[in-house]
Order: C-alpha cells, then structure tokens, then sequence
C-alpha cells in the first residue's frame, strides 16, 4: 500500500465510525496521522504519493487510525496542536487549546496597556495557551511584560513550562495556584478560560471532550461557579482600570454579564466567537 492508498482508505474509515462527528474532516486527519508516521511534510506526501508503506510503519499506522476512529482527538494522538502563532504540546491532563480562544487573545491585546512592565495573570493556564499567545504579541511589539499562568495541576504547570521553552517564551512564569490562592501583587489584565460546563451537560459523553479532564471542564452552579468565584475576587488583584477577560459557553453570556453588573464592574460587553456565537465576557474595573 502507497501513501495515496493509505489516505483514501483511513479517510473512508474515519468517514464511516466518526460521521455522527459535525467537525470531522476525515482527509485532513488522515493526512496528519500519515505525516506523523512517516515524518514527511504534507507536500511530500503529495509529491511522492506512490511511495509505498513498510509493514512496520503500516501497523503504526493501523495503531493510530484505531484511536481517532474511536473518537480519540486528534491533538492527543499527534501530542501538539496549533493554537494563534504558536505550536504547542498538549496532553490529557489539560484541555486541547481551541479556535475560539483566540478571541480571548484578540480582546486581551486590544486592551493592553501600553507601558512598558505591563502585568498579566492567566488563571487555569492548562498548556499555557493564552499566557504565551499574548507574550508573543508583546515581544513582537518590543513591550516589555511580566507575565504569569497559574494552575491547580501540577501536570499542567509542568506542560506549560515546557510550551514556553518549546516558543522560547522563557520569561513567562507558571506555578500551582487554585485561582488566586497562591497569587501575589496585582494586574493590568486577568485573562481566564475556565471550566464552564454543567456537570449535568448531557454533550460531556459526546465528542473530544469525553477524553478531556473533566476538571478543566465541569463546574458547580449550572457551570457557573468558577466563572462567579473569578469575577468576585479579580478586583482585589488587578490595578486602577484593570480589565477582566473571561472565555464561557455559548448560552452563558447574559448570565456572566449579570453577575458582572452585580459585582459593580463597568464596560461589561461580550464578543462572539468565529461561530458568531457569545464567547468572552470583559470588564473594567471602576
């Protein structure tokens, strides 16, 4: 069997046990798998289609597409993803960065301050995402920062760590915190993506998100726990002006902004994501 030959049949497999799956692209994971087996590029795939397979890298192969069909995301397979400019490791001890993080990134830095010394605290960093998207953007702008990332898993701290020497972002700090417990001084922005989803929520068994952990996803109070624990306490933490950026589900916006207003914030607006769905609720600090 050739690499065209490989591709047609994993894309028919990925078709047929994943077409209950709305976001599945079958041949753009099929490529992916095949160029992690083989170590090509995409190009070179195309280029040498013809090329044919070895029984070894063929049973590697086999391994792979086993898992995806399956439903296994495909980031967890390959071990890194994509996420603003950055390639990052990822594993199951933290969520797969997504897509419509990125608006988060996007109104973080439209709200950046621009002094030098700028102050950002990112809660629940998991693979270090946010945190190192916007120190990326700082750098490029030549601003300096003090960026941190904080998180309850260790694993995850350690993984962030290791997605900052992989960006040479090295001068971002992460460390272990339950939200704020172990944080010190105060910030220009607090940026979080935080568990969002009612324990009840009936797409938990559904999807990637049955191979994430359910403690970067689930939170008491219909999902709103962590999202009203953040919004009571940021104030204590962020200087005059400060702005809070908060990433939530889909329906969840009116709700967040409500208990913005209750807590005495100003200029709480909320951004929809690329699905043109509300996405991140953001405040100022009065």
């Amino acid at each position: 069997m050739n690499y065209a030959d490989w591709l047609a049949y994993a894309s028919q497999f990925l078709s047929q046990n994943l077409k209950n799956d709305p976001h599945l692209n079958a041949g753009l994971d099929a490529n992916w798998l095949l160029q992690a087996a083989v170590k090509k590029s995409k190009s070179q795939i195309m280029a040498f289609s013809d090329t044919q397979l070895d029984e070894k890298t063929l049973q590697n192969l086999t391994a792979l597409l086993t898992r995806r069909a399956a439903g296994e995301p495909i980031a967890y397979i390959l071990g890194e993803t994509e996420f603003w400019t950055l390639n990052l490791e990822v594993s199951p001890h933290t969520l797969i960065p997504r897509p419509d993080t990125e608006i988060l990134v996007e109104q973080a830095l439209a709200r950046m301050p621009s002094k030098d010394g700028v102050a950002i605290l990112d809660l629940g960093t998991g693979t270090g995402a946010i945190a190192l998207s916007l120190a990326k953007e700082l750098k490029k702008r030549g601003q300096k920062y003090r960026i941190f990332g904080v998180d309850l898993m260790p694993e995850a701290v350690a993984l962030a760590q290791r997605n900052a020497v992989r960006n040479q972002l090295n001068d971002v700090e992460f460390y272990q915190s339950s939200w704020f417990d172990n944080v010190n001084g105060k910030f220009d922005l607090i940026v979080s993506n935080p568990p969002y989803i009612d324990p009840s929520d009936e797409h938990l068994t559904q999807g990637d998100v049955r191979f994430e952990p359910l403690s970067a996803l689930i939170a008491e109070e219909q999902g709103y726990a962590d999202l009203r624990h953040i919004i009571e306490r940021a104030p204590h933490y962020l200087n005059p002006q400060g702005w809070l950026l908060l990433e939530h589900g889909w329906q969840q916006g009116e709700k967040v902004r409500a208990i913005f207003a209750e807590n005495l914030w100003e200029k709480v607006a909320t951004m929809k994501d690329y699905g043109d769905n509300e996405r991140v609720t953001l405040a100022k600090l009065r």
